[in-house]
């Protein structure tokens, strides 16, 4: 076991392993601090162990098998034989490989790692617990905590991970269900329906709001609506989970309307997939003197420090958008600020994905967001119908829309829901980090043929100038 002794006392102990603990405990160890990083669980954290990575594996593999066995009109007939316990352990030593490697980065780069439970006992020492046995305390200079967040749990549906799972337990499956109830539709739901369903699950998705993906765009979310009722999905909006009861072979969810009308499904599992919480309540935050706010996130400043002068936090844990490379780069910030440099978090546009099928991908302001701010953009939208790669991949759901000034042409957002999105917004996000304009984009050659195309020519039917789709 890793961190079979404690040190007394270090220049910086960080609190989690995750995408911002970990990337923060490396970059102070380069800076020459002595570091130790504490985890309870895993290292890598829920994006590498029961997040963002294992469930992307799962997605590569269903795409894989829902492609082969639908590609008629290409000319392709194929049966397959899918061993689903075989893909998963694919998908676990995908998951051990990455963890192995933050371990062997972290030990590399001279971190000193603890498996076990931080607690704070003053504003200068962690107390460090493992399965009930106290393993001492550590004082230290700095502190980063770094301790993420976890799936909702709803009162109606506590998890047992055998009749009631989160999006731990959904990913952890060593046998596919042939009937899934799913509640919830936004972008977790949304991916793991339509990974269950491209497997041949029977999927149902109950969610209490009437569109799937909740705060996107309309246009967006139906994109994406329709191609999940295509692969068999069926919703049911407007209804709010009640409860659930055992019936022998499964379970039965029951669900009530805003109007009172009831409802209930029969499925062999239910997902609960409503959202994620910070994890604080391990931390005792009231003996370094800082409470959380009203949804139990630790408030910082754009340098990540809390109230506690040397206490910082970043990731999940300190609020939204919860996104593994937000917390990357804030575990940056953290250390560069330790080690006394001028960091700030100022990053004028975060991407954001969901691995739908298609693709979404976000980045900067809205139309509506652009016009509440007083300016006065304008929209470039290129159709994928009209691009020729995605007419050769058999891919030609969704647009790339671009979102720009009106008066200088410097890009402002986009908004993706397009094959390989999450690729496809980077162009983007640079753009707006760097005050590019529509013209910049327009005028750069992009390869043919690409999808990165349609990045080109959003930009230029922005300014009326699209050679490949009709200019608005």
């Amino acid at each position: 076991m890793v961190g079979e002794s404690i040190p007394v006392e270090t220049d910086i102990v960080v609190i989690g392993a995750g995408p911002g603990g970990y990337v923060a405990a490396i970059r102070a160890a380069q800076s020459g601090f002595d570091v130790a990083l504490v985890e309870k669980d895993a290292y890598g954290g829920t994006c590498l162990n029961v997040g963002c990575i294992p469930s992307k594996a799962l997605i590569a593999a269903a795409d894989i098998t829902h492609d082969a066995t639908h590609a008629e009109h290409m000319g392709i007939q194929a049966e397959l034989d899918v061993d689903f316990s075989r893909m998963v352990g694919w998908k676990n030593n995908v998951v051990k490989q990455l963890t192995g490697g933050v371990e062997k980065l972290c030990t590399a780069n001279g971190v000193t790692l603890i498996d076990g439970t931080a607690t704070f006992t003053s504003e200068t020492a962690v107390q460090i617990m493992r399965n009930g046995t106290n393993l001492g305390s550590i004082a230290f200079t700095h502190a980063v905590i770094a301790t993420g967040s976890r799936p909702v749990e709803l009162p109606e549906f506590p998890f047992d991970g055998e009749h009631v799972l989160s999006s731990t337990h959904a990913l952890g499956l060593e046998s596919l269900p042939e009937r899934l109830l799913v509640v919830g539709a936004g972008y977790i739901g949304m991916e793991l329906s339509t990974v269950f369903a491209k497997l041949g699950v029977d999927v149902t998705v109950v969610e209490m709001l009437d569109q799937v993906l909740p705060g996107y765009e309309r246009d967006i979310a139906r994109v994406v609506r329709k191609r999940a009722e295509s692969l068999g999905i069926n919703f049911h909006f407007g209804e709010g989970a009640q409860g659930w009861e055992s019936t022998g072979r499964g379970v039965r969810v029951f669900t009530e309307s805003d109007d009172g009308d009831q409802s209930e499904y029969e499925a062999d599992r239910v997902v609960v997939a409503v959202g994620r919480e910070p994890v604080t309540d391990t931390l005792n935050l009231g003996a370094a003197g800082i409470e959380t706010d009203d949804r139990g996130f630790i408030p910082t400043d754009k340098q990540t420090r809390t109230v506690a002068e040397r206490i910082f936090a970043v990731g999940d844990v300190v609020g939204e958008p919860l996104l593994a490379h937000k917390a990357s780069k804030e575990g940056e910030i953290a250390a560069d600020v330790i080690a006394g440099e001028a960091a700030t978090f100022d990053s004028r546009a975060i991407p954001a994905a969901v691995f739908t099928d298609p693709e979404i991908c976000t980045v900067g302001m809205t139309e509506d967001e652009a016009e509440n701010a007083g300016l006065d953009p304008v929209v470039g939208r290129m159709p994928m119908r009209a691009s020729g790669r995605a007419l050769t991949l058999g891919e030609t759901d969704g647009f790339v829309r671009i979102v720009a000034n009106g008066s200088s042409g410097t890009v402002l957002g986009a908004q993706l829901v397009c094959p390989d999105a999450s690729e496809l917004a980077a162009e983007l996000a640079l753009a707006i980090e760097t005050e590019a304009t529509l013209e910049d984009i327009a005028t750069t050659v992009h390869t043919h043929p690409t999808l990165t195309e349609a990045v080109m020519e959003a930009a230029a039917n922005a300014r009326g100038e699209a050679v490949h789709t009709l200019n608005s």
